[in-house]
């Protein structure tokens, strides 16, 4: 059984930057596909897909955050990291961890594994 823990998240003026990190336990970490997805605060809102990186480390953006997040991951260190810079307004939202064996997707559904989420807010 995989366990996510993500931290890093926290109240920041437009324009700033975080780095997001979610620890990985239970499981061959390098063997799994890792996502990032956010909810933000609207009724019956589903998960959007951030960003994702496979197990070779090829990485994968929505539009929305392309050129402004990167994902990386550290398998020694069995942790996966969402670098956000020029935040804006619109990124306020709880972020999750994701984790999929052996692919990669944009797709909520196909993960297997979340973490509990991290709360990031941008003020204008």
């Amino acid at each position: 059984q995989v366990q996510l823990q993500e931290s890093g998240g926290g109240l920041v003026q437009a324009g700033a930057s975080l780095r997001l990190s979610c620890a990985a336990s239970g499981g061959t970490f390098s063997s799994f596909g890792m996502g990032w997805f956010r909810l933000r605060q609207a009724p019956g809102k589903e998960r959007d897909f951030v960003a994702a990186i496979n197990w070779g480390g090829s990485t994968y953006y929505a539009d929305s955050v392309k050129g402004r997040f990167t994902i990386s991951r550290d398998n020694a260190r069995n942790t996966v990291y969402l670098q956000m810079n020029s935040l804006k307004p619109e990124d306020t939202a709880v972020y999750y961890c994701a984790a999929v064996y052996r692919m990669v997707s944009r797709q909520e559904n196909d993960y297997d594994y979340w973490g509990q989420g991290t709360q990031v807010t941008v003020s204008s």
